[in-house]
């Protein structure tokens, strides 16, 4: 069975992840992770996390990716120390000094080789393999035709995980120097500041102040550094006939609401196929689902390129805004929901029933909505009423992680996301694919 596995940035996105379907999290510690700018995980909140994601039967891996130095050793063997009780499932690790650490504070830990080891072929699995890894990360870079003749000379123990869905580098598996050229910020140390995604200029010498643009597109800019997305959600029957164990989704810098989109839209997937592969069709609502979060360009990566001939660089500069996320269903909450009642609000109508939110951004009685649950594409309909806990008519919630009451008219769980609709309903929107 392949495994789908999801990042984790925060306690919120892993119960985001697991709700919607990852069957594992990977995540970070506050050091030694190569996304240092997500909010990660300290000491005790792995603790947590890691019984939180067994109680529901998942995994938890964590990223001990980055190449420390010398006088990083004593404060990576003191986390390691700290953490070897946890029950974390596996660790992902890039360095060889690294791994060597690991083994002698934790012996029976899982190792998992990171991506950053930029595997290419099956003689290098076989040597990680060798070392005691029990799964690789495979380079970025393959083709699929490629990871297929890995596959076919490797051990069926040994597990092959690859990204799907996505930021790509534009450097051979993240192996980059620039951010350390241009402002001291390490990228093989999980600082990367991603200088490959600005804007340059040209400037000559006796006119400095004078400077010229570098214009791939007029009016526009230039980014011929920055990478298109990855996006492989049209071609699971590849991704499924390949090989590979574990599906990985990148992303552990975005939000709860990207992390809850992406992995649910991908387990539809998934679980379409391996309910009759024969029949197996693609649903353009899938797409539809990933152009709703933040991202570039989407293109399918190196899976069926080569990075020589196509480099898979954007057409044009920035992100593709995510919609709005407006809030997520959290807890009924029976005193409130009397207090309601007491003011002569209808808990249920022919409209629908109220269910309790928590703000993410505002909504707008009026507006149109749609709500995701997990294993389903999203159900548009129409805000018409909101309530603040007292029983307050709500014309919007301009408050920051307010709490407010919705008339919904579909069934609403705990976890469930309110987002910004397009007006439309489902069928119309796939047409716009």
């Amino acid at each position: 069975m392949v495994e789908l596995l999801s990042p984790a940035g925060n306690f919120e996105k892993l119960k985001a992840a697991l709700l919607f379907g990852a069957d594992a999290v990977y995540c970070a510690g506050q050091a030694f992770g190569m996304r240092s700018a997500a909010e990660n995980f300290t000491v005790e909140e792995l603790y947590e996390a890691v019984a939180y994601t067994h109680e529901r039967g998942k995994k938890l891996y964590l990223t001990v990716n980055t190449l420390p130095h010398m006088d990083e050793y004593d404060a990576l063997k003191n986390f390691l120390v700290a953490i070897k009780d946890a029950g974390i499932d596996a660790f992902i690790v890039a360095d060889l000094g690294v791994m060597t650490l690991l083994r002698k504070i934790i012996p029976n830990a899982e190792i998992h080789i990171s991506t950053q080891t930029s595997v290419v072929s099956s003689s290098a699995v076989k040597a990680y393999a060798a070392l005691g890894a029990k799964r690789i990360v495979l380079a970025r870079e393959l083709t699929l035709r490629e990871i297929k003749a890995i596959r076919k000379e490797v051990p069926e123990e040994i597990e092959l995980e690859a990204f799907i869905h996505g930021s790509m580098c534009v450097s051979y598996s993240g192996r980059c120097l620039l951010a350390n050229a241009l402002n001291r910020r390490d990228g093989n140390r999980g600082t990367c500041t991603q200088p490959c995604r600005w804007n340059y200029t040209i400037v000559e010498e006796k006119r400095p102040n004078e400077p010229l643009p570098i214009e791939e597109q007029e009016g526009i800019g230039t980014f011929i550094m920055s990478s298109k997305d990855l996006c492989m959600i049209e071609h699971i029957p590849e991704l499924m006939e390949s090989g590979i164990s574990s599906f990985k989704i990148e992303g552990r810098m975005k939000s709860a609401y990207y992390t809850a989109v992406v992995t649910n839209a991908y387990r539809l997937a998934i679980d379409t196929y391996l309910k009759d592969p024969a029949g197996y069709r693609f649903d353009p609502a899938w797409l539809s689902e990933l152009e709703s979060v933040s991202h570039r360009e989407y293109g399918t990566g190196f899976y069926f390129d080569d990075p020589m001939e196509n480099p898979q660089l954007v057409s044009k500069c920035g992100y593709l805004r995510e919609k709005a996320y407006f809030s997520t269903a959290i807890e009924y909450d029976e005193g409130e929901a009397q207090t309601i009642k007491s003011c002569g609000v209808s808990l249920e109508t022919a409209d629908g029933k109220l269910y309790r939110f928590i703000q993410r951004n505002k909504v707008s009685a009026g507006e149109d909505a749609e709500l995701i649950s997990p294993g389903k594409v999203g159900a548009a309909f129409q805000v018409k009423e909101l309530y603040a806990p007292d029983g307050t008519p709500l014309e919007s919630t301009p408050h920051p992680s307010m709490i407010y009451w919705c008339r919904v008219p579909l069934d609403v769980k705990v976890g469930d996301i309110l987002r910004a609709g397009y007006g439309k309903g489902l069928e119309e929107r796939a047409k716009d694919i």
